[in-house]
């Protein structure tokens, strides 16, 4: 496939926006579909067609990619009325950069194969909204090798890695495996931080200080400094949507049979935000449970 690829996109939140526009930058056409359809003027302004539905991107693009919340959200743009599967036909993919469980990757791949012969890659991603936007993006693929091999140069100014980790399912298996430890670390920063500031030691400070250490680490010098202020605007992600993956996570350690305890505590500390009206906000507002408790 060359850059003058035609694509599809669906879902231009806040990955799947800067994603796109990547996408466009690097010369390929774009045929894009998102709910709220305001969200898609920036892509229109940079060359991108509108389409009526998920079925009408199939129809215009040979990749359709998709990048929504949640399992709900994929399973309804790809067989609900007017979805993918009623637009797609033999020969033509989907790269779902969702994050969903890796089962029902399984199950939409079958799905999707046996309605219309559309092959479908799953590959969620990790870097946040600074890594969609750097096209810095860690991408874990699974499905058909040779689907794989024929999506990698599309996603090549997106990502800084892109790596087939096994059959359909397994891109979603290491995506949980990367939000049992991003997941797991966050509420360890908020006590850190916390402790900083209770010592008397500038806490926003510590990704200096501790920069090349053992210690140091992406999510330590983003989420830091956001908690140390108690700000957090623009949101590079949800809590809810991380409760959401580390739930996943959870189900599967159950389904086979194994114990995550800190995975579980960590779990707990996200429903908490939720349980009090602030799941939607960036988890850095960990940092606020310290506060109140």
């Amino acid at each position: 496939m060359n850059a003058a690829t035609r694509l599809g996109f669906i879902g231009v939140g806040l990955m799947g926006r800067p994603m796109a526009l990547r996408l466009l930058d690097a010369g390929h056409r774009l045929t894009a579909w998102n709910r709220t359809h305001d969200k898609l003027v920036p892509l229109l302004a940079r060359g991108a067609v509108a389409a009526a539905s998920p079925a009408e991107v199939a129809r215009a693009a040979e990749v359709v990619m998709i990048c929504v919340t949640d399992q709900r959200a994929v399973e309804q743009v790809l067989f609900g009325p007017d979805g993918v599967a009623a637009g797609g036909s033999p020969g033509k993919l989907v790269v779902d950069f969702s994050s969903i469980a890796p089962a029902a990757a399984r199950d939409c791949a079958a799905r999707l194969e046996a309605g219309c012969g559309m092959g479908l890659v799953d590959a969620p991603v990790s870097g946040g909204v600074p890594g969609a936007e750097k096209g810095t993006l860690a991408i874990m693929a699974g499905g058909r090798a040779e689907h794989v091999d024929r999506v990698r140069p599309l996603v090549a100014s997106l990502s800084q890695h892109f790596t087939r980790m096994g059959e359909s399912g397994a891109g979603q298996a290491t995506k949980l495996c990367n939000q049992v430890i991003v997941g797991s670390l966050l509420p360890v920063l908020a006590e850190a931080v916390r402790l900083a500031e209770a010592a008397g030691v500038e806490a926003a400070m510590l990704p200096e200080a501790l920069r090349g250490g053992w210690a140091d680490s992406i999510p330590l010098q983003v989420f830091a400094p956001r908690m140390a202020a108690r700000a957090w605007d623009p949101p590079l992600g949800a809590a809810d949507t991380m409760l959401k993956d580390l739930d996943n996570a959870l189900a599967l350690a159950r389904e086979r049979g194994i114990e995550l305890p800190m995975l579980r505590d960590a779990a707990q500390r996200y429903r908490l935000l939720s349980e009090r009206g602030l799941g939607g906000q960036d988890p850095a507002a960990l940092i606020g449970l310290l506060d109140r408790d």
